[in-house]
């Protein structure tokens, strides 16, 4: 059985480059559309939410169903999806007075996480 670790799609243009680097860490992941999550077994790792050319604060801002998800296996939100995962958890999310594009550096402090595992805990990343 390969340890496995889906990608939900919601229309970044960084969803494939966000699996390859998940596939440079040796791990095996698919990607799918938001609407279409897969059945999966005990393979399934973890989950994560790509980004979207919308705000969850958007009217039809596309909304997962992760009632099968939720609880059950780690979830990490990249842009869009960390917006979702805030919002819909309760979290208030706002708009910024301006666009952030570019270099930033990301830190994390749970490095117990198994889906953070073999991951520094910082490192410098895009914003798009």
């Amino acid at each position: 059985m390969q340890e496995t670790i889906l990608i939900l799609d919601f229309g970044s243009q960084y969803t494939q480059l966000i699996a390859r680097r998940v596939r440079e860490l040796n791990v095996y992941c698919e990607i799918h559309p938001f609407n279409k999550i897969p059945d999966y077994g005990d393979e399934v790792k973890g989950v994560i939410l790509s980004g979207s050319p919308s705000s969850v604060r958007d009217a039809g801002a596309p909304v997962p169903d992760l009632s099968n998800i939720k609880g059950k296996l780690p979830l990490l939100g990249v842009c869009y999806g960390a917006q979702h995962l805030a919002y819909a958890n309760g979290g208030n999310v706002e708009a910024s007075d301006s666009r952030e594009y570019g270099r930033s550096n990301l830190s994390f402090s749970d490095g117990s996480n198994e889906l953070m595992k073999g991951v520094p805990e910082t490192s410098q990343v895009w914003m798009s």
